[in-house]
């Protein structure tokens, strides 16, 4: 991944914590910056993106092992993968079009070797990933904590806080 074309980070935490719900938050400071998202989201679940009855759905069904649809607004690909082991995000990122990116942020993949966000609320005594993963970068938290100086503490309410600091860790513009 460090021949990846834009910046990775992720958001690791506990189920719970309200990744998605932070993301929902930054994503729309950042592109009100000008920032060009991707977005990369680990699933646990089987999950299904088109509906049954649906001409996507049937013709998948049918055994395609790879479909597209297009429509004048997006583009989706649906591609079955062998369940032989959890995805890679190197992996996943071969799949992913960069061209008009300028970052990428990654929920879950906790284990991956990228810069990360950690997430933490004190209400779920969840205990904090910093000490296991040396790519942790900062920890937006709802409580002061003791870290170490090369962290960076945020504010998990403070979504603006946190959009400074990718500005200027990841240096995007």
């Amino acid at each position: 991944m460090q021949n990846n074309s834009v910046p990775l980070l992720g958001f690791a935490a506990a189920s719970g914590t309200g990744k998605t719900t932070l993301l929902e938050q930054i994503i729309p400071l950042l592109k009100q910056r000008g920032i060009r998202i991707g977005l990369i989201k680990h699933s646990h679940h089987n999950f299904q993106i088109d509906q049954p009855g649906k001409d996507s759905f049937r013709l998948r069904a049918a055994g395609a092992s790879s479909v597209m649809l297009v429509s004048s607004q997006r583009r989706a690909i649906m591609t079955e993968i062998e369940p032989s082991a959890e995805p890679r995000l190197a992996d996943e990122l071969t799949h992913f079009d960069q061209t008009h990116l300028d970052i990428i942020l990654v929920e879950g993949f906790r284990s991956e070797n990228i810069p990360k966000i950690e997430l933490h609320r004190s209400t779920l005594n969840a205990p904090l990933l910093y000490p296991h993963d040396q790519h942790i970068v900062a920890i937006a938290t709802d409580i002061p904590l003791e870290i170490p100086a090369h962290i960076t503490r945020l504010d998990i309410n403070q979504p603006w806080m946190i959009v400074d600091f990718i500005l200027k860790h990841f240096k995007v513009q």
